[in-house]
Formats: structure tokens, C-alpha cells, sequence
């Protein structure tokens, strides 16, 4: 068998214990592409435990990214290939999911209880940044990961309207720490479940980037995989000292294909990068409006205004969304798209969105600082 194996011998790789071999099973699977990442599975390690006995062989697909509603398209996919081996007369797959701590910028360290986080920011208010952070929340929550939502807009919270718990309040069990409040399924934090709604923050940037800096920090955030910021509109202080402290992943840019939009979102693209935090993608929002009552077709905003600023920065264009009246009352009830409609196509068009900014979190350098121990230098004296 050694020598079998020194010579490139084929059969030192058959498996003894059944009519095909593990190879010839990786064989098989390599053109298959999962549909999200546009990758083999073979290649990307995500196929692990290949276990052949006789004619049986199970095995294990495991993905680096929220994908619960794809599941059994993943199985039959890969069943089917391995079927179609001679000899081979039952197979199960066990498809699963793995979320892993992603790096964040240099000298800035991992939040406890959170795997990875991702901001959602525009460079100005009014093009739906926060109806799409929550639904994104939501998405992402619905394909299986632990999500949380923070709102750091501290002048203008929106959140706990859009959730439907403007009225709640959190608990404090130590007195030094708040607990998240819990709405469909993710955790969330806002100034604006501790202030009055109709109480003006007029606070000046110091206090509120302080203010904001002890929602994230002060929060028990309970084993998120993700934690989604719901970023202030712009790019002043309190969006770079959040960008410069904050451990992020990575972010998300929010426009509309309207040119005024575009010169916005460019400039918090290039606040990012400034402060080394990777761009996952362009999310174009309000990109067509189809009329409920003719269904005539029309860019309200213009049309391909993401497409080009992706392609002018080298960065993905997530997905486009609609501007649709539905989205506007849902949140508005605090029952977002998501979750008010979750077979519609706006909704399936949000969880796509979803998957493809978890795909470009697990793209990224996982954080190995969990992985190492601390070494002290003691001195013989």
C-alpha cells in the first residue's frame, strides 16, 4: 500500500469498504457550483466526513455563511451527482452552516459576544438605509444566523418603530450593563428605547459618539454571528470615530441611483477605506417603481447608478430593490418586508442581498486572536 501510494497508484485509493472511493466522490462534486458564491464546494472545503460503506456514502456540506432556505437545494444537488456513481445505491447529505469570526481593522479588538459586524451606511438620510438594515437583520436571522441590530442614529432613531417595540424598554441586571430587547427573532439597542419619543437629542458630537460607543459596549450581546449598525446618515465625527473604534467587518453602502444619492455614498465608500474597513457591497435601493394599479415600469431615480459606482470602486452591486409602497407601511407597522410577507419577492430579493453579505463576511480573514495564548515574559530576578 505505501508503495501503492509513492507510485501514484490509483488503487491505493479505492476504499475497500465500498464500491467507489472518497476521491472518486470529490470527483463528481467538483463541477458542482454553489449557487450564492458561484464556487465549487470542493474546492472551498465544504465538503467534510465523506463516509463510504458498501454502496452507501454519506457526508457533510458545510457552508461559511447563512444559507438555511437553501438547504435541501444544496442536498438534492449533491445527492444526485454522487447517485449517478456506478454502484452507488444510497446517499445522505447533511447540509449545515458555520459562522466564524472575521478580522476587523488593525489595533481594534472583537466585541464580546459578537462574531462579526457589519455597518450599513449611506452618505445621506432619506434613501432607505434603515429599512434596509433591518430587513438585512432579518433576512439574515430567517436564514438561520444569530443576528443583532444596533441603531446609532442617535438624533433620529427609527428602529423601534420599524420593529414594532417603541414602547419597550430594557433591563439591567448588574446595574452596569443593559440587556438587548428581542423583536422577530434578533436583538436589538437604540437610544430610542431609553429616551422619550419626542424628546430631541440635542446633544452635541462628543456626548453622542460617547453615548453611542456605550449602546455598543454596554450591551450583553448574546453569541451573535452577526451584529448589523444601523450607521447615522453622513460621514462627520460621530460616523468616523465609530468607523475608527467600532471592531467592523466590513460595510455596506446604501444608495439610490439618483446622481445627488450617488456623490453622497461615495464619500462614506471613501471613509471607509480610509480607515481600512472593507467596502462587502452596494445595496441600490428605490432602483424602479412599478404601479400597483397598470404595472407600468418606471426609474423614479434614474436607473444603473449603483451598477456604475460598484464598477468605478471595483465592488460588488449586491442587489437593487424597489421602490414599492408595501415596504414603506410595513415598517412603518413594525412588521418589516421580511417578515410581514416572507414568500413575496421583495422579500426573496432581501435574504439574496443577505446571503451575498455573509458570503463577502466569509471571504475575509478569519480573526485568529482567540486561536493564540498570551505569552508573558517574566524576568529570573
Amino acid at each position: 500500500m505505501i508503495f501503492g501510494k509513492l507510485l501514484g497508484d490509483k488503487s491505493a485509493n479505492q476504499n475497500t469498504n465500498g464500491v467507489v472511493s472518497e476521491a472518486q466522490v470529490l470527483d463528481v462534486l467538483r463541477p458542482l457550483h454553489d449557487a450564492t458564491t458561484g464556487r465549487d464546494y470542493v474546492t472551498t472545503r465544504c465538503v467534510r466526513n465523506v463516509r463510504i460503506a458498501g454502496s452507501e456514502v454519506t457526508l457533510d456540506v458545510v457552508l461559511g455563511y447563512p444559507a438555511k432556505s437553501q438547504f435541501e437545494a444544496v442536498r438534492q444537488q449533491v445527492e444526485s451527482a454522487i447517485q449517478s456513481l456506478p454502484g452507488v445505491t444510497a446517499v445522505r447529505a447533511e447540509v449545515s452552516q458555520k459562522i466564524e469570526a472575521h478580522a476587523v481593522q488593525r489595533g481594534v479588538k472583537l466585541l464580546p459576544g459578537v462574531r462579526n459586524i457589519v455597518a450599513v451606511a449611506s452618505g445621506k438620510g432619506g434613501v432607505g438605509k434603515s429599512t434596509t438594515a433591518v430587513n438585512l437583520a432579518l433576512a439574515l436571522a430567517q436564514e438561520g444566523a444569530r443576528v443583532g441590530l444596533l441603531d446609532a442614529d442617535i438624533y433620529g432613531p427609527s428602529q423601534p418603530q420599524m420593529l414594532g417595540i417603541g414602547e419597550a424598554k430594557p433591563e439591567s441586571e448588574d446595574g452596569k450593563s443593559i440587556e438587548p430587547l428581542t423583536a422577530h427573532g434578533i436583538q436589538t439597542m437604540s437610544i430610542g428605547f431609553l429616551v422619550d419619543v419626542e424628546t430631541p437629542m440635542v446633544w452635541r458630537g462628543p456626548m453622542a459618539t460617547q453615548a453611542l460607543n456605550q449602546l455598543l459596549t454596554e450591551t450583553r450581546w448574546q453569541d451573535l454571528d452577526y451584529l448589523l449598525i444601523d450607521m447615522p446618515p453622513g460621514t462627520g465625527d460621530i460616523q468616523l470615530t465609530l468607523s475608527q473604534k467600532v471592531p467592523v467587518t466590513g460595510a455596506v453602502i446604501v444608495t439610490t441611483p439618483q446622481d445627488i444619492a450617488l456623490l453622497d455614498a461615495r464619500k462614506g465608500l471613501k471613509m471607509f477605506e480610509k480607515v481600512g474597513i472593507p467596502i462587502l457591497g452596494i445595496v441600490e435601493n428605490m432602483a424602479i417603481h412599478v404601479c400597483s394599479n397598470c404595472g407600468h415600469a418606471e426609474h423614479v431615480f434614474g436607473e444603473g447608478g449603483g451598477q456604475r459606482m460598484a464598477n468605478d470602486y471595483g465592488v460588488e452591486l449586491l442587489g437593487a430593490l424597489p421602490l414599492d409602497l408595501r415596504i414603506r407601511q410595513q415598517t412603518d407597522n413594525g412588521a418589516p418586508t421580511v417578515v410581514a410577507e416572507p414568500d413575496s419577492d421583495i422579500a426573496s430579493r432581501y435574504r439574496e442581498i443577505a446571503r451575498k453579505v455573509a458570503v463577502r463576511v466569509a471571504d475575509k480573514a478569519r480573526d485568529m486572536s482567540a486561536k493564540f495564548p498570551t505569552i508573558v515574559v517574566k524576568s529570573d530576578s
